[in-house]
């Protein structure tokens, strides 16, 4: 039976003098949402960084410990573009390219070598479908999409992480700016996805960890205090008094 797709051991991330995370241990298994609450400064987002090895842009950040995707070390990773093509990210706020609807889809497959337009426009098409987009812009393809309202945006700039085809996707509080119509939209999208994917969630909001989550993660202070599936984290039975705390809102 294959091991998890995400594997993490033992991680520690400094920013300069700063542990961010400290001695990190746990998986994401093939097909879950996975989600990760904690209240702000726990090292969520360092987190999805150590996975696609964005934490490398961070010129202060010292990383120790094991991540592996699909087996594989990312550290040992030569090819970190190719690295990243595996992994979909989606952050806090929309970024949009300043590229029409259709060529911020595609941007990410011409980038490795699509040509054909048949092929462009099947692409594209199947994505913004996947994002649940299709149907509010197939006739505005051509269109700015920094022109669409922040939901949209949101939902394309998940259109973009799907486009190179994914083994994982990864979001951090993506509903930060989003309407809650939007975002249970996206949370529908999200539970389609998981047949295909596994996805890693970031949300302050323990309530959407608690409708999508397969198993959550409860980090505290850079430490990973409980992980287990979202059932039990969310039923008073947590093995720790702390997550019980933070999900029941006396903190946080």
């Amino acid at each position: 039976m294959p091991g998890p797709m995400i594997e993490i051991s033992g991680l520690r991330v400094r920013y300069g003098h700063r542990e961010v995370l400290k001695g990190v241990t746990l998986d994401a298994r093939r097909n879950e949402i996975l989600g990760v609450i904690g209240p702000a400064q726990s090292g969520k987002t360092t987190l999805l960084k150590t996975i696609n090895r964005t934490i490398d842009d961070i010129p202060e950040a010292s990383v120790s410990g094991t991540v592996k995707v699909n087996g594989e070390d990312v550290r040992r990773v030569r090819d970190v573009f190719s690295l990243r093509r595996k992994i979909g990210m989606v952050a806090p706020l929309p970024v949009g390219l300043p590229l029409t609807i259709f060529d911020n889809v595609a941007f990410a497959p011409r980038m490795a070598g699509m040509r054909d337009r048949a092929e462009l426009e099947g692409r594209v098409e199947r994505c913004l479908r996947q994002a649940a987009l299709w149907d509010e812009v197939k006739d505005r393809l051509d269109s700015l999409g920094t022109r669409l309202s922040g939901g949209q945006q949101q939902r394309l700039t998940i259109a973009r992480a799907l486009s190179h085809d994914p083994e994982i996707l990864c979001l951090d509080e993506f509903s930060i700016a989003v309407d809650p119509v939007t975002t249970m939209r996206i949370e529908d999208v999200l539970r389609e996805l998981r047949s295909r994917m596994t996805i890693v969630l970031v949300t302050n909001l323990v309530q959407q960890a608690r409708r999508l989550a397969d198993r959550t993660a409860f980090l505290f202070n850079g430490e990973l205090v409980e992980l287990d599936e979202t059932g039990v984290v969310f039923s008073g039975r947590a093995a720790h008094r702390k997550t019980i705390e933070y999900v029941s809102g006396i903190f946080g």
